[in-house]
């Protein structure tokens, strides 16, 4: 019994230590909750306040996009301030301004901009910057308001290969496996297959087993429709001003690769007349048709009132497809049709974004063989009513006339677009980032 109490004692004091050592590891591992959850309110505090700063500078730009688009002409201006200074919103603001970055090519209708919105939330601000540039239709590889020609269906088929954005205020006609390498946007929501011949309305992007077209980068039905219009009305004045060429008649153009152009008028009474490209690159024939082929090295934009025909190759004498640094840059506006002339060469190829206002891009009789290889077109092609660049059998699914199409976009038009191009009344956004 000697021994009990101090064995007791001793057994006492360690369960005193160990319950001291467990109080102040629970006492540790509190104060670290603590403070964990407090690092944590406030990491989610500050995470709120940088994410609802970030919207505020995000409806900014929003609202300085929406500004630009209702105002009557594209603003001109070192620094504009839409609104005078902070703009209140919620429980934060924002403050825009946007920076005039000049015009765009020769157009003094397509400018481009440096937009800032900085959105501040309580003591965090964030700050964005988008590059804008005024819409201009460079920008499509393809356009069309309809995709029929005198009210019959015009079809891709399955040699046709599309490599660019491309927009229909239609819907398109599918027959067999045509490829479209880039954006594809319909206005109505649907594709008309051809469907062994029974045509039928789908949505969606295929008709197995008959036509399967490849869509690499899928088709946007639904989109908004934009309205073209029907008179070059920026190269006309461009053209009829000291530093343009604007004539009469029937007129021919022979473009050279030394940067000037042979040019045939009988009112002028020239006959293959050497002369420089004008000096503001704007040609146009009023009440005549314009013929053009050749080598181009500078950059022009050529239109008539009239019908354009193309009887010949056009060309860049610094190939871009080559050389992405090129300036060579060629326009082609017809206020009725551009025409390839039937007696065009096989295999033709057309560097230049053409714009036919009146009707249509087509190949004259269209409809007569033999097949002649294939329209390669690098730029664009925009129209009103989509015109046939020939035919196909389809039951043995041969061509029987004119051309198969390989189209691709040039990407410099999208900055650097023809002189005058017509402008669609948009903004397109260039490149967006948080400085």
């Amino acid at each position: 019994m000697q021994y009990f109490f101090p064995r007791l004692a001793n057994k006492k004091g360690v369960a005193l230590i160990t319950t001291f050592f467990a109080i102040t590891v629970l006492l540790i591992f509190c104060g670290l909750f603590v403070m964990v959850s407090i690092s944590q309110n406030m990491a989610s505090d500050r995470f709120r306040r940088r994410t609802r700063a970030f919207y505020l500078a995000e409806s900014g730009l929003d609202r300085a996009i929406f500004w630009l688009r209702t105002q009557p002409s594209p603003p001109v201006g070192d620094k504009i301030d839409p609104w005078g200074g902070a703009q209140n919103l919620g429980e934060g603001s924002y403050t825009v301004s946007i920076f005039d970055l000049g015009m765009v090519g020769a157009n003094s209708s397509i400018r481009r901009y440096r937009v800032r919105s900085s959105g501040s939330f309580g003591n965090i601000t964030r700050t964005l910057t988008n590059y804008v540039q005024v819409d201009n239709y460079a920008r499509y590889l393809w356009f069309t308001d309809r995709e029929v020609y005198g009210g019959v269906n015009v079809w891709f088929w399955t040699q046709d290969r599309l490599n660019g954005p491309t927009h229909t205020n239609s819907h398109f006609n599918i027959y067999g496996n045509p490829v479209f390498e880039s954006e594809v946007r319909s206005v109505d929501d649907y594709i008309r297959f051809y469907n062994n011949g029974i045509n039928v309305n789908l949505q969606q992007t295929s008709n197995s087993p008959y036509d399967e077209p490849v869509f690499l980068e899928g088709v946007d039905f639904g989109v908004q429709p934009t309205t073209m219009p029907n008179q070059a009305l920026s190269l006309r004045s461009a053209a009829n001003s000291s530093e343009g060429i604007y004539l009469s008649g029937n007129t021919k153009v022979v473009l050279n690769s030394d940067g000037t152009m042979s040019v045939t008028n009988s009112k002028k009474k020239w006959k293959d007349k050497d002369m420089p490209l004008p000096a503001n690159g704007a040609l146009f024939v009023n009440n005549g048709s314009l013929h053009v082929s050749g080598t181009l090295n500078g950059r022009l934009t050529v239109g008539s009132s009239s019908d354009v025909v193309i009887p010949d190759s056009i060309v860049y004498a610094d190939d871009p497809k080559l050389n992405p640094n090129s300036d060579d840059v060629l326009g082609v506006i017809s206020e009725r049709d551009i025409v390839v002339s039937y007696d065009a060469p096989h295999d033709l190829e057309i560097d230049a974004c053409m714009m036919s206002l009146g009707t249509s891009f087509m190949m004259e009789d269209w409809w007569v063989g033999p097949a002649k290889g294939t329209l390669s077109v690098y730029g664009g092609i925009i129209q009103d009513e989509r015109g046939p660049v020939g035919t196909f059998n389809s039951l043995a699914g041969t061509k029987v006339s004119g051309y198969s199409k390989d189209y691709s976009y040039d990407p410099r038009l999208l900055s650097n677009p023809p002189p005058y191009m017509p402008t669609t009344g948009d903004y397109i956004t260039l490149s967006w980032q948080e400085n």
